[in-house]
């Protein structure tokens, strides 16, 4: 009984000590790039999140509580439901982790993340969203906020020991607190190519597609489908005809800002029509082929505003076009899609209707019946979501379609080599419309586009637009890429815990210097007890 207050005094020492010894560091950090929401005004309407500032600690998107909190989640992770609870609890910040390898994700997972990004996309918040390449420090992260967040099931009494004892926070920082600045000089550019035909006054065939992505940040946005595979079918298309005499006049049409109500195209055509002396699309315009979604799919849809009437040049083409599907590609579904344009909406389906409204026939092919289908704007359209042998196959059907009518000759020589290297060269940047005419990188890839126009076509045009910054169609906002610092500290109740140890630790030690005498009487009695 003697020996209490010294053995507890050992034993606590020891305790203090394996405490230091297991713990992680106090704080320690590491920094990393995320990417921020989308954030734009189109016309009166606004979308994406509208915050960039975080100082929250981390949590898992398992915890009942996420007030005030950065919730953590990963691709998979990431639905409606949680985004909107995490909102309606007032969730500091939302950060998702994309990994390196999206060809790694589940397809029902892709599927269900890419539904949850367009509905997300539509909403706007004040929540920063942030996204971040996986990598092994944020991985890290995750498994241990998630194992934190799986405790909450135990007692109450291993809760607040674990919490005390051996959980380690993490804080997010937003290492940038500028306030967010609306950009409304950026530039969209048109490239515009054109193959005069043999004859006077002959008609002209529109061939367009837009070469911007879109997705929930874009600086993450490659847009291997939507629309690389469109961009890569145009330019083949230029390849055999440029060399060939036809009594067609072609006109070949590159357009920005075609995720954002087809603005490139809205402007290039109120310049050739309005403003311009003469154009091609003054005169007599067979029909426009818009290209849009064509690297993936067993189906060819055509969608036009109003059905193409018999003995009309568009009407001829289509023929030609199932003509070849069935005599070559049997197994792949062609269906004609009728959407009447819808005057009261603010927002056109597709680049078509930007020229039907100017009375100018045209339809657009794609793989996706529904226009508003997810595919059209996502980050995980990347090249692992691309199959080339069916881009290749369509490229092949309008090519030898487009043959049939202008030669009534086949033409279908497309070289696998030149489109890999295309749909590469396109997903090599993120090609998001606010990004192309601010990073050298971005229009590095404008400036090849129409070098490419250049080689094939002639009288080749490149237009830039500039917003009108009294009533712009479209405003932009910057800190889109931000620095994040991650600190690993451990948790208050630590700190309160390792204090009262400390203390109850020099109270001993006190008492027993206060008491020596007795104490030191008591040991020697005891000793000499057990040497008799």
């Amino acid at each position: 009984m003697t020996l209490r207050p010294s053995t507890a005094a050992i034993a606590l020492l020891l305790c203090v000590q394996s405490l230091h010894g297991s713990a992680l560091p106090a704080v320690s950090s590491y920094e990393f790039t995320a990417y921020r929401m989308q954030q734009y005004n189109l016309g009166q309407h606004k979308y994406g999140c509208r915050g960039a500032i975080v100082v929250a600690e981390a949590r898992s998107a398992e915890e009942p509580s996420l007030t005030r909190r950065c919730v953590i989640m990963k691709v998979e992770d990431f639905t409606t439901e949680k985004y909107s609870e995490a909102q309606r609890q007032n969730a500091a910040a939302i950060l998702i982790l994309l990994p390196q390898n999206i060809s790694s994700i589940p397809h029902n997972a892709v599927e269900s993340f890419m539904v949850s990004e367009s509905e997300t996309l539509l909403m706007e918040t004040l929540m920063p969203v942030y996204v971040a390449p996986e990598d092994e420090q944020l991985l890290c992260m995750y498994e241990e906020v998630k194992q934190a967040a799986a405790t909450r099931t135990s007692s109450i009494f291993v809760r607040v020991l674990r919490s005390m004892v051996t959980a380690t926070a993490f804080q997010i920082l937003v290492i940038n607190n500028a306030p967010i600045k609306a950009t409304n000089d950026n530039a969209i550019i048109t490239l515009e190519g054109v193959l005069l035909g043999a004859v006077e006054d002959a008609p002209t065939i529109v061939i367009a597609a837009h070469y911007d992505s879109y997705g929930l940040s874009p600086w993450l946005s490659y847009g291997a489908d939507s629309n690389a595979g469109g961009v890569t079918i145009l330019i083949e298309l230029a390849l055999p005809i440029h060399c060939k005499i036809t009594k067609f006049n072609l006109m070949f049409s590159l357009t920005g800002g075609g995720k954002y109500n087809f603005l490139g195209t809205k402007r290039w055509i109120e310049e050739n029509l309005d403003h311009a002396e003469s154009s091609l699309l003054h005169d007599n315009v067979a029909f426009v082929l818009c290209l849009d979604t064509l690297a993936n799919g067993d189906e060819l849809y055509m969608h036009v505003s109003r059905p193409p009437k018999p003995d009309t040049p568009m009407q001829s083409f289509i023929q030609q076009l199932e003509e070849v599907v069935s005599s070559r590609f049997p197994w792949v579904k062609v269906g004609l899609v009728h959407k009447k344009i819808n005057l009261v909406e603010s927002t056109v389906a597709w680049e078509h209707e930007r020229y039907s409204l100017r009375r100018i026939l045209g339809f657009t092919l794609s793989h996706l019946e529904d226009p508003k289908s997810e595919l059209r704007g996502s980050m995980l359209d990347t090249m692992s979501k691309v199959d080339f042998r069916k881009l290749k196959r369509n490229g092949i059907i309008i090519a030898e379609a487009l043959a049939r009518y202008m030669y009534n000759l086949s033409d279908k020589d497309i070289q696998d080599s030149r489109i890999s290297s295309l749909m590469s060269f396109l997903t090599s940047v993120p090609r998001a419309t606010q990004l192309l005419d601010k990073e050298p990188s971005h229009i590095l890839l404008v400036n090849s586009l129409e070098h490419e126009f250049k080689r094939y076509l002639l009288h080749v045009h490149r237009h830039t637009f500039r917003q009108d910054k009294r009533d712009p169609d479209i405003t932009f906002f910057d800190q889109m890429s931000q620095p994040i610092v991650m600190y690993r500290v451990k948790p208050a109740a630590f700190d309160l815990f390792l204090g009262g140890c400390i203390a109850a630790y020099l109270g001993i030690v006190y008492y027993a210097i206060q008491n020596f005498g007795f104490l030191y009487t008591k040991i020697k009695a005891a000793v000499k007890t057990k040497h008799h």
